[in-house]
This record gives C-alpha cells, sequence and structure tokens, in this order.
C-alpha cells in the first residue's frame, strides 16, 4: 500500500485512536504496525474477528486485561537454568493471570459455535493459577519479597527484628545515661552502612568506645558503632546474607516454575497480544458507531451514511458515496469548503479502514472493494526546499501515480488541473482521468473546471457529483449530491454579499452563452432534485405516521380485548356468587321446613320447588355468563380439521374425527387429544380469533399451534418493538419452541441493545445470543427458550 497516501489520508491518526484502546504492550506495538490487507479472505477474516469482540464487549463488558510485559526472553533464560529476576517472575505471573481471567472471560456454552473467530485466537490458551498466585503472594514489588515467601526467610527476618530491637534498647540506655550525655552531638540512634551508630562530638572520641564508621563534613562530629553492640551488628550483619541467599532460593524455585510452564507462556504471550488487538478493534468500532462492511473484489464501492473518523460524529453530516457499479470515475465538483475534500478523504479513508479489519462508521449494508492500492493527490503539495509550486508538486504526484496504478486502484485527486492556466488546467485533468479510466481504476476526482463537468456528462462511466450549497445562507450543507454537476454559486454569493446590480450584470455578459446555459440546466437539475427530495421526504412522514398509528391501533385494541377479558372473567365470578348463595339460601330454607313441617308431603313438594328454582337460576346463568352464544353444531355439518370450540375448556381445538352414532369424536387441543361429545363443542369464531391473534393478550392453545420460529422486527420502534417481542415469546413458550430468531436489523445497534436489556429480564428467555456468521450476524438475535 501507498504509504505516502495513507499519511495524506492520515490513517497514522486512525491508528493511533486504536492503539489508546489497547491494554498490552503486544498489542500496541500491533497497531502501530497495522496496514490494509489486499486479500479479500484476510478482510473478512479480519473483519468479522472485529465483529465478534465488538459483539462481547456489548454483551460481556471489557475483557479483564491487564499490562503486560515482554516474557519470552525471560522465560528462554528460565528454560536454560538461569535465575530470573522479582521482576521477570512477575511479568511471567501477570501473563498466566490474564490468561486465567481470559479463560474465565470465554467461558460459556456454546461459546466456540457464537464466537469462531475469537475462539481460533484463544484457542491453545494455557492457565496455570496455582503458580502465578504463587509467585504474585511471595513477590510484593521488584525490589522486595514478601516474608511468608518461605519459612526461612520469615525467621531469618523476625531474628533481625530482634536483634535490632536489641541495639536500640541499648543505645537508647546509653544517650539517656549522663556519663555519655555530654559527648553526645545529639541524642539519637542512626545508621552509617548497615551499622547502628550514635553522633559523638570529635574531642569526645574517647569517652565513647567503640568503632567509628563516618564523620561529618565539618569534622565535628563523629559516627560511632559502641562496642556494646558490635556483637548484635555482626549477627546482623550475618541474617542480612543468608536472607539473601534465601531470596536467590525462592527466586531458583519460582524459576523453575516457570520453565516448567514454558511452552504455555510462549503460547499466552502471543494469545494475549492478539486478543488485545481483536478487542481494540472491537472497543473502537462500539465508540465510533462503526459497522462492518460487505467486502467485494470487484471494485463496488457504496458508503450509506459514512462519517469522517477524525471529525465528531455529532456534528459532521452523514454522505452517501458509491462507485463501482454503473460507473468508474466521480468528478466532485462544489464551492470551496463545500466538503469536497472531506468527502475525498472519506471515500479512502473508510476503504483503507476495512481493508485492515476495522469497522467503518457508516450505515449496516455499506460495500467496500478490496484494492491492491490507493493512490491519493490531496492538499497542498508545495515545496520550497526543492524548488516545486503547487501544480508542479502535484504534478510530480500525480506523474508517479499513473506510473504505479492499475486496474486494481483507487485513485483519489483533489483539486485535479488547479495551480495553472485555467484552459490548460482543465485539459491536463481531462486527460489524466481518461487514462486513469482506460486502465480501469475506479477514481474520485474534485474540481472547479466545467470542462471537467461536461467531460463526465458526455463520457461513459463517468459521472457528476456536487457538494450542496444554500446561497440564502451562504453556507454549504455539506452534503454529496451524485449525479448533479455543480453549479457555480460567484454571481449568487457576490450579490448577496452586497456587491452592486451593475457590475454583477456587467460580469454575467462577460460569460459565453454556452457556459450560461449550462449553468441554467445545472440549475434546473437542482430545483427538480430538490422537488423530489421533498416529496421523498412527505412520502416517508406519511408512511411513518402511518405506522404509529397502526401500532396506536393496535395497543387501543388490545387494551379493548384485555378489558373485555376482564369483565367477563369478573361476570363469571359474579354468577358463581350468586349461584353459591342461592344454593346456600335454599339449603337454610329446607332445614327450617324441616323444622316445622308435618306432611311430609308437603315438604317433598316444597323442596322440588326449590330444586326447580335453582335449576331455573343456574340454566339462566350459563345461558348468559358459561356458556357460549355459538348454536350447537350440527353433526352432518362437521368437517375433519374445522376449528372448534371446547366449551367446558373455554379453549379452541381442530377436529381429528367425524361424530361416532352417540356423538362423540376426537378433537385436538394444543398437544392433549381428547375424546369428547359434540353437545360440548361449539363452531370456533374466526372473527374473534384474528383479533385475538392480532392483541395478543389472550392465549389460546390453538393460537399457539402456528407460531414461526422467527420475529421480523425491522422498521418498529423500540416500544413498539418490545411489546411484540413480549406477545411473541409468550407465544413460542406455549407452542413448545426451543428456540427463536429475532430480526432486528444492525443500523445504529439502539433497537439490538434494546432488546437484549429487554431479554435479561424476561421469564421466558433462558439465554440468547447474537446471530453467527449465516444466521444474520449482528442483524439476529437467537433467543433460548424456557
Amino acid at each position: 500500500m501507498d504509504k505516502k497516501s495513507l499519511n495524506v489520508l492520515e490513517f497514522d491518526k486512525i491508528k493511533q485512536m486504536l492503539l489508546n484502546e489497547a491494554v498490552t504492550q503486544g498489542a500496541k506495538s500491533k497497531c502501530e504496525s497495522l496496514l490494509p490487507q489486499e486479500d479479500r479472505y484476510q478482510v473478512e477474516r479480519s473483519l468479522k474477528e472485529t465483529s465478534e469482540a465488538e459483539s462481547l464487549v456489548i454483551k460481556k463488558g471489557t475483557p479483564p486485561l491487564s499490562p503486560v510485559g515482554e516474557v519470552k526472553g525471560s522465560v528462554l533464560r528460565a528454560e536454560a537454568g538461569g535465575v530470573l529476576s522479582a521482576r521477570e517472575l512477575l511479568n511471567c505471573a501477570h501473563v498466566l493471570r490474564v490468561a486465567s481471567d481470559i479463560a474465565s472471560y470465554i467461558d460459556e456454552d456454546d461459546f466456540e459455535e457464537n464466537y469462531p473467530m475469537i475462539s481460533e485466537i484463544t484457542r491453545g490458551l494455557f492457565t496455570d493459577k496455582r503458580t502465578s498466585s504463587k509467585i504474585i503472594s511471595a513477590i510484593i514489588s521488584e525490589e522486595e519479597i514478601a516474608d511468608d515467601a518461605s519459612q526461612t526467610l520469615f525467621n531469618l527476618r523476625r531474628k533481625v527484628k530482634s536483634f535490632e530491637s536489641q541495639i536500640r534498647e541499648t543505645l537508647n540506655s546509653m544517650i539517656r545515661n549522663q556519663k555519655y550525655s555530654a559527648a553526645l552531638q545529639d541524642a539519637i540512634v542512626t545508621m552509617r552502612g548497615d551499622r547502628f551508630v550514635v553522633p559523638v562530638k570529635s574531642e569526645h572520641r574517647s569517652t565513647v568506645p567503640g568503632i567509628v564508621h563516618d564523620s561529618s563534613s565539618s569534622g565535628a562530629t563523629i559516627f560511632v558503632e559502641p562496642m556494646a553492640v558490635v556483637e548484635i551488628n555482626n549477627r546482623i550483619r550475618e541474617c542480612k546474607l543468608q536472607e539473601k541467599e534465601e531470596i536467590e532460593k525462592i527466586l531458583q524455585h519460582f524459576s523453575n516454575l516457570i520453565a516448567e510452564d514454558a511452552p504455555g507462556l510462549k503460547r499466552d504471550s502471543d494469545i494475549i497480544t492478539s486478543f488485545d488487538f481483536a478487542f481494540a478493534k472491537g472497543r473502537l468500532s462500539t465508540r465510533m458507531s462503526g459497522v462492518e462492511p460487505e467486502i467485494n473484489a470487484d471494485g463496488i464501492i457504496d458508503i450509506k451514511k459514512g462519517r469522517h473518523p477524525l471529525l465528531d460524529k455529532k456534528s459532521v453530516v452523514p454522505t452517501d458515496i458509491y462507485l463501482g457499479e454503473s460507473f468508474d470515475t466521480l468528478v466532485i465538483t462544489g464551492p470551496n469548503t463545500g466538503g469536497k475534500t472531506v468527502a475525498l478523504k472519506t471515500l479512502g479513508i473508510l476503504t483503507i479502514m476495512a481493508q485492515s479489519g476495522l469497522h467503518i462508521p457508516a450505515q449496516s449494508g455499506s460495500k467496500i472493494s478490496v484494492f491492491e492500492n490507493v493512490f491519493a493527490d490531496i492538499g497542498d503539495e508545495q515545496s520550497i526546499e526543492q524548488s516545486l509550486s503547487t501544480f508542479s508538486a502535484h504534478m510530480v504526484n500525480i506523474v508517479r501515480i499513473l506510473k504505479e496504478a492499475n486496474y486494481s486502484s483507487l485513485v483519489l485527486f483533489d483539486e485535479l488541473g488547479a495551480g495553472t492556466d485555467p484552459v490548460e488546467g482543465a485539459a491536463l485533468a481531462v486527460a489524466i482521468l481518461e487514462r486513469v479510466n482506460q486502465m480501469g481504476a475506479k477514481c474520485a476526482a474534485t474540481t472547479h473546471y466545467s470542462e471537467i463537468k461536461l467531460y463526465a456528462l458526455e463520457t461513459d462511466r463517468v459521472e457528476n457529483a456536487a457538494c450542496e450549497f444554500d446561497v440564502t445562507t451562504l453556507r454549504p450543507t455539506y452534503k454529496l449530491l451524485i449525479g448533479v454537476p455543480g453549479k457555480s454559486n460567484a454571481f449568487a454569493i457576490s450579490k448577496r454579499l452586497g456587491l452592486e446590480e451593475d457590475i454583477i450584470g456587467r460580469a454575467k455578459k462577460l460569460v459565453d452563452g454556452e457556459s450560461t446555459k449550462f449553468e441554467d440546466v445545472i440549475s434546473s437539475l437542482e430545483e427538480t432534485r430538490k422537488l423530489a427530495e421533498l416529496d421523498a421526504e412527505k412520502a416517508e412522514e406519511a408512511r411513518a405516521q402511518s405506522e404509529k398509528e397502526k401500532a396506536r391501533a393496535e395497543r387501543e385494541r388490545a387494551s379493548i380485548e384485555k378489558q373485555k377479558e376482564k369483565i367477563l372473567r369478573d361476570a363469571r365470578e359474579d354468577a358463581k356468587k350468586i349461584y353459591e348463595r342461592a344454593k346456600k339460601e335454599a339449603d337454610e330454607i329446607i332445614k327450617e321446613m324441616r323444622k316445622g313441617a308435618k306432611d311430609a308431603q308437603k315438604l317433598d313438594a316444597e323442596r322440588q320447588k326449590l330444586k326447580k328454582g335453582l335449576g331455573e337460576v343456574e340454566e339462566k346463568l350459563s345461558e348468559n355468563v358459561f356458556k357460549q352464544k355459538n348454536p350447537p353444531i350440527d353433526p352432518k355439518k362437521l368437517l375433519l380439521g374445522q376449528a372448534v370450540e371446547v366449551t367446558s375448556m373455554g379453549q379452541t381445538g381442530k377436529v381429528l374425527s367425524l361424530p361416532d352414532k352417540n356423538g362423540n369424536l376426537n378433537v385436538q387441543v394444543g398437544i392433549l387429544k381428547m375424546n369428547v361429545n359434540i353437545s360440548a363443542l361449539r363452531l370456533a369464531q374466526e372473527k374473534k380469533e384474528k383479533e385475538k391473534k392480532g392483541a395478543g393478550l389472550k392465549i389460546s392453545t390453538g393460537k399457539s399451534m402456528h407460531v414461526k420460529s422467527e420475529l421480523d422486527l425491522r422498521g418498529y420502534l423500540v416500544d413498539e418493538a418490545l411489546i411484540e417481542l413480549d406477545k411473541y415469546l409468550d407465544d413460542a413458550t406455549l407452542s413448545g419452541l426451543d428456540s427463536v430468531r429475532i430480526i432486528h436489523g444492525k443500523g445504529t445497534g439502539a433497537l439490538r441493545s434494546a432488546i437484549w436489556e429487554f431479554l435479561r429480564r424476561h421469564h421466558h428467555a433462558k439465554s440468547f445470543r447474537q446471530g453467527a456468521f449465516g444466521e444474520g450476524d449482528l442483524g439476529v438475535t437467537i433467543i433460548e427458550i424456557k
């Protein structure tokens, strides 16, 4: 890939953004050396790796990575029997600890199936928690070994503390003794060369017998180790030497453990670097709202709502850029500071990012082609040192590009032909574009020349594009309009800025008639385009409003259905209470009659009368509440597979067999097959069943029998989508589905995020994951039903 073009397109800044997301030094080095790839297979694998890492970051958060040092050299020395330093051992232990953390992070069912690229990176990951824990607990820092690293070390240090305590006690006693107080310069205990001493005045040297270890710069003070503590100091020195030997043994022991883990540690070092690099790409994609583009090798680029990654995504205007399908060369015209160069750089940098395995800040469905090389002649190439003008410097670069470019190149020219005589410059620009077109390369160029606009209009597979400019506000809109040549706005801008009318009129007369006609045609095309865009916007608004009204109507219908069910349920409860109360009153009356009645026949007559009355009450309640309004079924008109309602269950099923001579037949309700009498059946109301299906609130087994295994939520607002998903999961559970596929599209990821958050709390969702390659990738979610 052309290094100069990479610099012009500021790929180094993209790599710096990626480097900022990396944690380990190995991954940072990999970010610094990142270059675009020319093999389509490798590009697709790298992009898939980024997609999986981004998906895991969204689902599980950032993996538990921490900075680790280079360990391969240390491991080789350990294998050779060398003793590693405390720092080297800590680095090795940290690598083992990070490897264990990664193993825990990826420890889930079907991980290899759902994330094949990340699984491939982590294949062969080695863990040794025991060794890493031992080293980290024993080695506090590069300079300090813990007391409990070994029992011998613990005992030695305890002895040293005991000896030091004895020395301090002896010296403090000496300081407090009046015999020595006059001879001491200060009443303190200090150290010189790991030996405890006291500061003594030079003239009183003989007063304090001992060994002189140092003196002050003036010579007035000498530092004496009193003879009373010389022996104890010597014993401390012996313990210190033994301590050093023990630390060496401890380091040797841990070095031997590292040597045993050498093959795994070497693999872990590479795996952690690759793992961190993949997640740096994933985190960068999340930060810039990137998407995985569709890759091809046919020279087709179709960037939808693309944004330059170095511009603030909140303020930058997304643009659509495409070429390679119906045309190979794109000529972009428009005013200065109107966004031409930004559009050109966006095209170049997004292509390079995709070929480097990075997601691009664009809309889902964008396409990027793999090129052998990307050439860019952008910016002011003037060189004082080489005595080159702007035109000459550009031409030197263009000459080089024309020599190196081929059919598998993307060529970008900014202000082609500028910096010299307009007539000659325009002619050169047309000739250069013709040569690039002839060699089959894909090309985009910005210009102000009308001759190049005409060339684009008249030449096959060359297309015009314009950066829109609002004459009313005198501001560019930064929208790229492909298929429309840019119009010169010099006269309109000058008029708005207050230039006199007669000067503008004179200028218009000086412009030749053909140019004026050409500009008028462009103006007409521009007006037509704006009207078409306005109509399209109105149509889209109408469609969106229609969808909102439809959703509102569905919600209202569901609410009415729910209220209706509640009313019926309450009515049934009231009816039961009325019947129970009447029955209770009847029983009490009978008891009273038994007590007072003398005539048994009269008692029986009254009892039969009450029984008949209760029967009438029950029959009336049954007709009004318990029974359906549907008429009884005519056995002769009943058909196999016909939908019927079992009145005793309030459920809908289908007929499996025709009635026998006794009126008995088989009916299937959901997964349950039963034998019922035709008198217990009513014809199912199809209209009502459809309403139930639309409302999605009254659950029936008949409905659940026809639930599909996928739900398409594309085009729904978040609230509407969650309502539909909730209803769908209820139906899927009733129908006995094990798993379902939810289609939400990729888009900005907002709908996907809302669905995942909803599923984490849903009682029917056992687990969920992103769609794998071939299932829909980021555009779908697979749910396992409880």
